[in-house]
């Protein structure tokens, strides 16, 4: 954090450096002239002397390195690293001559230089190149000195320096600037002048501090994801975890980076935060899982249930006595979210990630850790990820001093703590001490530098206000290396007891902010431009968005959604990790697997296809087949439609369970109302009502109800009325013939009668009819009968 003291140098500090430089002209000078005879200084060669090169590794012609930078000093240790006043300060390191020339009777030698007058002064001289004596100080006694006698050019030597503390002459406390020099001369420039120079830093604490800063060190584990969304099947058809490789045996095993980090930070004053889906993918390598190879869908045993049930134990131990924070689920990078991803219902997932985070800390290490902290990439922040975060209940944003700047005029590092509104705290990392650790920390020579640099800012930022105490948190990157790890550890080993105490993150939160501090949230224009072209795509969001809607139907249909909502929510929330920022193209093929698996066991449920059927009756029944490849019981919703209802009409749709692994046919009934073509549709949907898989048309043929038919029916309906009039008629035939002949008897009985005994026709008798030609007077009859032949007799109806 840059302070404006620090920016702004006091008068007597620019006086004290003027002064210095001053008599460095004055001292080197004449003395180099009246050897040369020439008015110029070795010291003015070297500020005009190209930069020395590195070694040889084409065939191109590099620039010579001369004067003061001809040999490349590296100090690969310095021991111990806050030394108190009767130690002896070991220096070790390598001399390397990447000059033109062999340097003769060179040897190694230490300066002691002035303290420092602020931690800008620190930066500025690790950085410098080449000797001036005004600044770096004079040499320790020549006794102490390691002579390596002729360096021919390209060659290195080993050296070793050994000093008793007391000889360096040390004054009251501070940070005091060391120099590790190589002097000698070479043919060409036959004079002891000093080649190279690397510089140090030794902080010096003769008697304690009155008051001591507060420091937290975040101590993250935390790494990329290895699971696969796809699972395969163990005995007794079990889920088993499938990892994209095995890489993270590695990081487990014996000198690997997790397994480090645990080992060194189990006694370390440290505060543990802890990414939960490490934990989880951990504990599933603990039990039999597979690893994919490098053709499509198969598989091969994983190697390392060993490494990760040792690893898990070894953790549990370390956490004991410590503060563990858990962030949320997998990770989720934050400002992605925020910038990219809040209008796609992606925040839902950041809500789920840290409700599972508390879970799966307290199941796997048996211990209940703290949820309620965010830490954007690199402690990077905006009014919009500030919303973000606090949206999941995180009250407490992990922020950075190069993000949340200072802005007044405070003459020293204020405290970590900010109440940033809304009742939400923001803990201001240092940005010198978070970042002091990255870089290849493989080189001893920079381990070593960034050890000394640690320790000398958390000293000097002690001294800025030694009678106000205040708290200060190291946040450092997100996944150290080993090597990293190991100079973070020895760092921290060397405050011990020194001008800090330790302190948790939850209670650094708690502090009693500064007043003065800064402590209005920056704009989202303020987002560094190289950290938002690492950010996920919006592109990406939606197709999170997607599988997330696609995992939703799926199970609706299944009876045991646990086996697929677990590790597809899982998977999902892995998409949105802040891991990917340095692997984007990672990234998509990571989201693309996950919805292709997805899509590839949606379609495991679907309709058999049905070929062109033709229905023969009035009435018959259509079967329709779901097929279910999964291994557990789904549950759906089968309709069938007919395009043309008026021609075909089904019946009801159904509920249907299939069993995993087989195929069950649904019969529905139909009603044909006339002939001809009809198109079918079938659809399956979820209990819920949602359309599940494209729908299966199929083509109807209604033959049933022809002309022929109709012909048939209505001839014999005629001939059924035919045969009944024809035995109707014969009946009425029949009952008058009856009639006729018992007329035709009664006439003739009462003819007979007659003749034997005239009568007078009476009242109520029939006259008798007149035979034509016979005398006598016709009786008037206007009648009932009409006239017929003589002595005919019949009788005739009308």
């Amino acid at each position: 954090m840059a302070e404006p003291a620090e920016l702004q140098e006091t008068t007597s500090a620019r006086a004290r450096r003027w002064l210095r430089r001053t008599a460095a002209l004055l001292t080197t000078a004449p003395v180099l002239a009246g050897v040369l005879q020439i008015p110029a200084a070795p010291g003015a060669h070297a500020q005009t002397a190209p930069a020395r090169t590195t070694p040889a590794q084409t065939a191109s012609a590099q620039a010579k390195a001369t004067g003061s930078r001809t040999v490349d000093v590296a100090i690969d240790s310095l021991t111990p690293t806050t030394p108190s006043k009767n130690d002896t300060l070991t220096v070790s390191g390598t001399v390397t001559n990447r000059g033109s020339s062999t340097i003769n009777t060179s040897s190694v030698g230490l300066t002691v230089g002035p303290t420092m007058d602020g931690r800008n002064d620190i930066d500025t001289a690790a950085k410098r190149k080449g000797y001036e004596i005004g600044l770096d100080g004079t040499e320790v006694s020549d006794k102490y000195k390691r002579k390596i006698g002729n360096l021919p050019a390209g060659i290195s030597r080993d050296f070793t320096l050994s000093i008793p503390v007391k000889e360096l002459h040390l004054g009251g406390s501070g940070v005091y600037q060391l120099g590790v020099t190589l002097t000698g001369q070479t043919r060409s420039q036959p004079w002891s002048q000093v080649m190279g120079i690397e510089r140090t830093f030794l902080p010096w604490q003769p008697t304690a501090a009155a008051k001591k800063s507060k420091l937290t060190f975040l101590w993250p584990l935390i790494s990329s994801t290895h699971l696969a969304a796809r699972t395969g099947t163990g005995a007794n058809e079990q889920q088993t975890p499938i990892f994209q490789n095995d890489d993270l045996m590695a990081e487990l095993a014996p000198g690997g980076r997790l397994q480090q980090l645990v080992a060194l930070g189990k006694n370390l004053p440290v505060t543990w935060v802890i990414d939960p889906d490490l934990l989880a993918t951990v504990d599933a390598m603990t039990e039999p899982y597979e690893v994919q190879s490098q053709t499509e869908n198969e598989t091969t045993d994983g190697r390392g249930q060993a490494v990760a049930k040792q690893w898990l134990n070894d953790l549990q131990q370390a956490v004991k006595g410590h503060q563990v924070v858990a962030l949320p689920f997998a990770d989720p990078d934050l400002a992605s979210l925020a910038h990219r991803g809040k209008n796609t219902g992606a925040l839902s997932h950041l809500q789920t990630a840290t409700a599972l985070a508390s879970t799966t800390v307290d199941t796997v290490l048996h211990v209940k850790p703290r949820t309620d902290f965010a830490w954007p990439v690199n402690g990077a922040i905006d009014s919009s990820i500030v919303d973000v975060a606090t949206s999941a209940g995180a009250h407490n944003i992990i922020a950075r001093s190069d993000s949340l700047r200072e802005t007044g005029s405070l003459p020293y590092t204020p405290t970590a703590a900010r109440q940033i509104g809304g009742g939400n705290t923001a803990v201001v990392a240092d940005a010198r001490l978070s970042t002091a650790f990255m870089g290849d920390m493989t080189r001893a020579e920079n381990a070593t530098l960034a050890v000394q640099k640690f320790l000398a800012q958390t000293q000097m930022l002690t001294l800025q206000a030694p009678d106000k105490q205040r708290s200060v948190v190291v946040a450092p990157q997100r996944m150290p290396t080993t090597s990293q790890a190991q100079a973070m550890a020895a760092a921290l080993n060397g405050l011990s007891g020194s001008w800090t105490q330790p302190l948790s993150l939850g209670q650094a939160a708690k502090a009693q902010p500064d007043p003065l501090a800064t402590h209005r949230v920056p704009a989202a224009r303020s987002y560094p431009a190289a950290l938002r072209r690492q950010e996920l795509p919006t592109d990406g969001f939606e197709k999170i968005r997607l599988t997330q809607a696609a995992l939703d139907k799926f199970e609706g249909i299944l009876t045991a959604k646990d086996r697929v909502a677990t590790p597809f929510g899982a998977a999902i929330m892995r998409e949105i990790s802040t891991s990917w920022r340095h692997d984007l193209r990672g990234s998509t093929g990571f989201r693309d697997s996950v919805q292709a698996y997805l899509q590839d066991l949606t379609e495991k449920v679907r309709l058999i296809n049905k070929t062109d059927m033709t229905l023969s009756g009035r009435s018959a029944t259509i079967p329709v087949t779901v097929q279910n490849n999964l291994l557990q019981p789904v549950e759906l919703r089968l309709v069938l439609r007919s395009q043309q209802g008026n021609r075909l009409a089904v019946s009801d749709s159904q509920v249907v369970t299939v069993q995993g692994g087989h195929s069950q046919s649904v019969k529905f009934g139909t009603t044909a109302n006339a002939n001809g073509r009809a198109w079918v549709t079938a659809q399956l949907y979820t209990v819920d009502g949602d359309a599940y898989g494209p729908e299966m048309s199929f083509k109807v043929n209604v033959t049933e109800i022809t002309s022929t038919v109709i012909l048939v029916i209505a001839g014999g309906v005629l001939l059924l009325v035919l045969a009944g009039i024809r035995i109707y008629l014969q009946r009425k035939r029949s009952a008058g013939r009856r009639d006729e002949d018992a007329a035709g008897n009664s006439e003739e009985q009462d003819g007979e009668a007659a003749e034997d005994e005239p009568t007078e026709p009476g009242e109520g008798e029939r006259p008798r009819a007149l035979v034509p030609g016979q005398a006598s007077d016709p009786a008037p009859d206007t009648g009932s009968q009409s006239a017929g032949p003589s002595g005919s007799g019949e009788k005739v109806d009308h």
